[in-house]
């Protein structure tokens, strides 16, 4: 299946001006310069910079010109390491006011991504940032409106549904090879990060952090979530973390979110910084079925984490054992998705990932906190585009 659809076919699909103003920032860009490369600043030069360089550099249609962070040392180490030959800068200031650039990428501790994205964005560039794209959905609405008014784009991690396993898994749920949907399962967890306290620090969290993998797998699946119910809890109140030694846990570390869906399907998330996997951040060889969708003709299971997937078992004959199915990543990378957007800029065409399902996400992650706060069932606003193949 493609990951990319035509002009004609988002805007006949959308049917809204949106989509249009969207569409023509595509156009825009590759109008105002052809036949260049994609000039990308990265703001943030921490462990996760080691993934986004490399996959940035293996583009021909993409040049990183600006390495950015407060840790200047950083920015100038991972200049010299990749042999990047940028332009190094201390604070965004500073990155904004030199070298030109049209795309910010962002990969700094997420409290701070709304606020910097907003700045890249009234500077006039387009922004991929890493999860979240905000803190609140009220603030990525705000950001996503902004760009749609000024003709720029914004894209919010994961690239989740780039993956040709997504792809598989939507076919068979759109032709319905598992019957009448019923459930759907996702998980991912691990004991937690010790390079950096922001994962356990207001506006970090197990949410964010982990389950924002699964919740934009499975509405990205199942279509947006109508309302939801959760419950998180903190079960480490004490992290021992490399940049501040002992702290304070704010952020859950625990959650359980169930999510309402349409045609009375659920869906449930567990996510944690509280669970043994010796695969943690490695993981090519996970056995574990990440992602669980039961219909009452079938069920699917994803081997894997949804961010690095290895295959799908189908289980939807009576007579005959389930089958491993889907094994080839066709190139997919969790870290791939400010190169397709950057791609998708130069060649003016619309990627899978957009905005509204990241918004969609963030909206579900303040609902559930909400949720596990009053006890209550809370309803969800946002919708986005689906299905998404």
């Amino acid at each position: 299946m493609s990951k990319s659809i035509s002009r004609q076919q988002f805007l006949k699909y959308t049917a809204s001006a949106g989509a249009a103003v969207l569409l023509t920032s595509l156009e825009g860009f590759a109008a105002e310069r052809p036949g260049k490369k994609m000039r990308v600043a990265i703001i943030g030069c921490g462990s996760v910079s080691n993934r986004y360089i490399p996959h940035l550099q293996s583009s021909k249609l993409i040049e990183i010109v600006s390495l950015c962070d407060i840790k200047y040392e950083r920015a100038t180490a991972q200049n010299e390491q990749y042999k990047v030959g940028a332009a190094t800068y201390a604070d965004i200031d500073a990155m904004l006011a030199g070298v030109p650039f049209d795309m910010m990428v962002t990969l700094t501790d997420m409290q701070l991504h709304g606020a910097l994205n907003k700045k890249a964005l009234q500077a006039g560039k387009h922004v991929w940032s890493e999860k979240p794209m905000a803190n609140t959905y009220a603030e990525g609405k705000a950001l996503y409106d902004l760009a749609k008014s000024k003709g720029l784009r914004i894209w919010g991690a994961p690239a989740v549904v780039n993956s040709p396993q997504f792809a598989f898994m939507n076919e068979c749920i759109q032709k319905g090879k598992l019957g009448k949907l019923a459930t759907a399962h996702g998980q991912y967890g691990h004991t937690g990060p010790t390079w950096s306290a922001f994962f356990y620090e207001a506006g970090g969290g197990s949410m964010p952090d982990l389950g924002v993998y699964n919740m934009a797998t499975l509405t990205g699946l199942l279509g947006p979530a109508k309302a939801l119910m959760a419950m998180t809890s903190i079960v480490k109140p004490e992290r021992k973390v490399d940049d501040k030694g002992t702290i304070k846990a704010v952020a859950e570390d625990n959650a359980h979110v169930l999510m309402e869906h349409a045609n009375g399907v659920i869906s449930h998330v567990m996510c944690g910084f509280n669970y043994f996997d010796p695969h943690g951040h490695e993981a090519g060889n996970q056995t574990l079925h990440s992602i669980q969708i039961y219909g009452d003709q079938g069920n699917m299971r994803m081997i894997g984490y949804d961010w690095e997937t290895n295959g799908v078992v189908l289980d939807n004959q009576w007579d005959k054992p389930p089958v491993l199915m889907s094994t080839d990543k066709g190139g997919y990378e969790w870290q791939e998705g400010a190169t397709k957007v950057g791609e998708s800029l130069i060649n003016q065409i619309e990627p899978r990932i957009n905005a509204e399902h990241a918004l969609h996400v963030l909206e579900i992650i303040e609902a559930a906190r909400q949720s596990s706060a009053t006890g209550m069932k809370v309803k969800l606003q946002s919708k986005f585009p689906w299905p998404m193949v």
